[in-house]
């Protein structure tokens, strides 16, 4: 028999969403097969937790458990079973008479009458999704790849990360969870994808935005500079006069968003001085504020 899923996460049965899915997240992280290899414990006790939370993790599910309409497997319980529970909890008062309702007996014959036998002994369920949660790289995410996960009977299985994909995106792979009972199909593997952040990128809807540093020459002459991108470093020009603050724009080096459109990469300019002002330096910015001195702070 299934444990109790609340149990098996750690969380009492008032815990609200937000709370079962931390506990689900932190134990997923304690067990995973990937950090255990060879442990057939700490798999079985894998496939458990995320069968618990396969039931208390979702909505529907969960509300029926709390009923006493379905059990800890998630399998649906007989119309006897369900009665008799609900009748415990003091619920039958309402639903007595004398006209001999009390033995279900008779009522699950009668259900069997309209329904058929199978339905009596317990209809085709389709199997229960399973859920994982999968750390990828911001390069990773922007461009597309593959990357492995470990599936609840231990195998491993290779996921398409498709390009531009979002932090927090669900991807769904049609029947890779639980098997279905009688001939109904089985579950998906559900996949939410965490992105890692980059030390040099960050996203902004579909646009890519970076930061470039260049020195005070460069912004006052113009130069032809190296700068990164998702697919390699390129030569771009900074203008003349260019000032701290200011973007230029990389056409199509973003992500591609949900109608296959690529976005734009942002590179922030940053003027970087020099570690130390050498007197050649300072002599010359002396005379030259003398000359053509202002203010862009009155702008």
């Amino acid at each position: 028999m299934a444990q109790d899923p609340y149990t098996l996460l750690g969380v009492a049965k008032t815990a609200s969403a937000d709370e079962i899915k931390k506990a689900y997240r932190k134990l997923v992280k304690q067990l995973h097969p990937d950090l255990h290899p060879g442990d057939k414990q700490a798999a079985e006790r894998f496939k458990e937790v995320a069968s618990a939370y396969d039931i208390v993790g979702d909505e529907t599910k969960r509300a029926k458990f709390d009923k006493g309409e379905i059990d800890a497997s998630g399998a649906q319980k007989n119309v006897q079973q369900f009665y008799r529970e609900y009748a415990n909890r003091g619920g039958a008062r309402q639903y007595r008479s004398d006209a001999g309702f009390e033995d279900l007996g008779a009522f699950s014959d009668l259900f069997s009458d309209l329904f058929g036998q199978k339905a009596a002994r317990g209809a085709s369920m389709r199997g229960r999704n399973v859920h994982f949660r999968l750390e990828v790289d911001f390069v990773t995410a922007a461009l597309g790849g593959q990357q492995r996960i470990t599936l609840p009977d231990g195998k491993q299985l290779g996921v398409t990360i498709p390009e531009g994909v979002a932090d927090g995106q669900t991807l769904r792979l049609k029947g890779l969870g639980h098997p279905g009972r009688g001939d109904a199909a089985a579950g998906d593997a559900l996949i939410e994808i965490h992105v890692l952040p980059s030390p040099i990128f960050e996203r902004k809807g579909d646009a890519l935005l970076s930061e470039l540093a260049i020195t005070i020459d460069e912004a006052i002459l113009g130069a032809k500079v190296e700068a990164p991108t998702l697919s390699g470093r390129v030569m771009i020009t900074v203008p003349k006069g260019a000032s701290s603050g200011q973007s230029l724009r990389l056409k199509a080096k973003g992500f591609r968003g949900k109608h296959g459109v690529v976005g734009d990469q942002l590179i922030k300019l940053k003027i970087v001085m020099p570690k130390a002002i050498d007197e050649e330096l300072e002599t010359f910015m002396k005379g030259w504020r003398e000359r053509h001195a202002y203010n862009p702070r009155a702008e």
